[in-house]
């Protein structure tokens, strides 16, 4: 038992992240399907509402509990904010570019090269958000 303590303890950054990776991905296509069947909105505008709700769930989320960034300057909070969306559209380029070149150009099987961009994708945000985004700065007061 306290071995698997100390590996839930090693790796909960990792752990927290896949979790709340995962509420993230739900909110996404639960908001995305709300748009589209509910509200009867097209679906270029039902996925940027989806894209950014999501988003933001997930800032909040990376913020306070998987990198425990505690700073509540102004100035930080911007900075990461600005940050946080900017790896996202980032990484939104990068799923959108890899899509349309292996899907598009090459023919390749769609959903098989979903999963390989969100794979991609997850550890780019994740490695954005930890050497980035949320890192530990004395100076900012974490």
């Amino acid at each position: 038992m306290s071995k698997l303590k100390e590996l839930l303890v090693r790796y909960k950054e990792v752990i927290l992240y896949v979790i709340f990776g995962g509420l993230t991905t739900l909110i996404n296509i639960v908001v995305y399907w709300i748009c589209r069947n509910l509200i009867t909105l097209q679906v270029v505008p039902s996925d940027i509402i989806a894209w950014i709700l999501s988003v933001i769930f997930a800032y909040v989320t990376n913020k306070i509990w998987v990198f425990e960034s505690r700073s509540t300057k102004v100035a930080v909070l911007i900075r990461e904010i600005g940050e946080f969306f900017a790896a996202r559209l980032f990484s939104l380029g990068f799923d959108v570019l890899f899509l349309y070149v292996t899907v598009e150009k090459l023919s390749w099987p769609d959903l098989p090269m979903k999963i390989v961009a969100n794979v991609i994708v997850i550890i780019m945000n994740y490695l954005f958000s930890k050497l980035l985004i949320f890192r530990k700065n004395k100076e900012e007061g974490k």
